[in-house]
């Protein structure tokens, strides 16, 4: 049936040759043979035209068989014709370029030139006018103070980094584990929306030496008054006169005479200052019982005027808290029995045997009280400030590290869990390996940061102790623009600091494109 009804197949494989040859297929069309004009006896000859076939009968030469034209569903390619070109896609490197320069021209004002011209500024002496070369880099490592700010800068770069990437591995883990994590977070994470001016106020005020005002002394003198030894009166003393029944030795206060158990014992002091003594109560005699020794130490002074010396008055005020000891065998001697007084000042000392004791209230009571750390001293101005840093940018360290504990894959986690290992082998052995990418970026970034800290230092320090808190960025700006007026050296100091930062910057862009890979 498809025999008669489309011929029989071509046994050269004319439609296979056209299609390998290009041409898309469509309807069929007479072959030669069958076009032939069976009056004339003429064939169309490949282009159309009629041609005889016994043209070349009168020469005697056979004619040679006519070609089968085929069908095509356009025009012939031309031969020589090469590959057509792909279609651009995007816009055109003109347009490419109009959108890229305003980006350019930003960069280049306000990146490349500001470089360039720190490089050549820094060749140039403190005016800028003599060509000194590389004068002001030798004095980068030659003078004293630039060479504290190089010092304390290497103490940020240990420290800082690693405290606040700990810090954030700890808050991280600790909001998988609590409850409320999301107002957990908002609270470490809270500083980072606090400008670095804002937070350098907000720790000089915490650490005011005043408890009063300094939250972080006020802390610890809460703390040092729970487990203190009691009272301190810096200023108390012994009256200087023969009538006084206690004397001054070696920072102490001791008795001139000895005393025995039943006795009662007086102790009278002066030079406190009535403020110390707004709250205090009246005081009072003692009245020994048997074996004991009991007495009283209070401010032996009447306002207004009035009473009488070594004598317990009404309006005089008992001094509480002060350590009273019994000493066997003069004032140097062995601690018998220990007593504290009371508001009112007496005190008992018990369990003491018959014989002859010194009473003594030792130096501790006279030592001034403890009245919060020095945290702007010299001494601790640089971990200070170091605590502002890590309060900042915990949040931000627990945010990236909690984004990428998230990513872990969790049957990795059971699986430790089920074969047997404890919490801290999980943390150490699986939880922090697969973080390291990201404890590696957070890292480094703090570095960075480190490295140019500037702001905190700047308003946490006084001006007296800058010189010991310095920076390199800070020194920077107070050799150029605070009074030092040597734009050379500053610039110099912008260039060496941009030396220490391009190592750890080129680090951390390799290690986005490596994870975008």
């Amino acid at each position: 049936m498809t025999e008669r009804l489309d011929g029989p197949p071509d046994p050269r494989g004319d439609d296979g040759d056209a299609v390998a040859a290009g041409s898309s297929p469509g309807p069929r069309t007479p072959s030669a043979e069958s076009a032939s004009d069976p009056a004339t006896g003429t064939t169309p000859d490949a282009t159309g035209n009629a041609s005889d076939a016994s043209a070349g009968s009168g020469t005697g030469a056979a004619a040679p068989p006519a070609v089968p034209s085929v069908a095509t569903a356009g025009p012939a390619a031309p031969a020589a014709a090469g590959t057509p070109k792909a279609p651009r896609l995007g816009p055109s490197p003109v347009m490419a370029v109009l959108f890229l320069l305003p980006g350019v021209v930003l960069l280049g004002a306000m990146v490349i030139y500001p470089i360039v011209y720190s490089v050549f500024r820094s060749l140039y002496d403190a005016g800028g006018e003599n060509f000194v070369g590389a004068e002001n880099y030798a004095t980068i490592f030659q003078d004293a103070s630039t060479l504290t700010t190089i010092r304390n800068n290497l103490i940020w770069v240990v420290v800082a980094p690693l405290l606040v990437t700990t810090l954030g591995l700890i808050f991280a883990v600790l909001t998988e584990r609590i409850r409320w994590a999301t107002a957990f977070k908002l609270i470490v994470f809270m500083p980072m929306a606090v400008s670095l001016m804002a937070s350098g106020v907000i720790f000089r005020l915490v650490y005011e030496q005043d408890p009063d005002r300094g939250v972080a002394n006020a802390v610890l003198s809460s703390v040092r008054g729970v487990f203190g030894s009691g009272e301190s009166y810096p200023d108390a003393r012994p009256r200087e006169n023969d009538q006084s029944p206690v004397t001054a030795a070696q920072g102490a206060v001791v008795t001139k005479g000895s005393a025995k158990p039943g006795q009662a014992v007086l102790l009278p002091l002066v030079g406190v200052k009535p403020a110390d003594l707004a709250s205090a109560a009246t005081a009072r005699p003692a009245s020994p019982g048997p074996g004991e020794l009991a007495g009283t130490v209070w401010f032996d002074f009447t306002q207004g005027g009035g009473g009488q010396a070594n004598q317990v008055d009404g309006t005089e005020k008992g001094l509480a808290g002060m350590t009273v000891e019994a000493v066997r065998g003069g004032p140097g001697g062995e601690v018998a029995a220990t007593a504290v007084t009371e508001a009112d000042g007496t005190f008992r000392l018990t369990g003491l045997s018959a014989g002859d004791y010194t009473l003594r209230l030792p130096r501790s009571n006279f030592e001034a009280s403890f009245n919060g750390l020095s945290w702007l001293g010299p001494a601790l101005i640089t971990p200070a400030i170091i605590g502002a840093f890590v309060w900042v940018w915990a949040g931000f360290a627990m945010v990236l590290i909690a984004a990428g504990l998230s990513a872990i894959p969790r049957d990795a986690l059971e699986a430790a869990r089920i074969d047997g290992a404890t919490e801290w082998q999980v943390f150490r052995r699986i939880t922090v390996p697969l973080l390291s990418p990201v404890l590696l970026v957070v890292f480094v970034t703090m570095i960075i940061n480190t490295l140019k800290v500037f702001d905190l230092v700047f308003v946490i320090a006084p001006g007296s102790v800058q010189p010991q808190a310095n920076v390199i960025a800070l020194e920077m700006w107070r050799v150029s623009f605070g009074g030092g007026g040597n734009q050379g050296l500053g610039s110099a100091l912008a260039i060496f600091l941009l030396v220490l930062v391009l190592p750890f910057m080129i680090l951390n862009i390799r290690r986005f494109r490596r994870d975008n890979q």
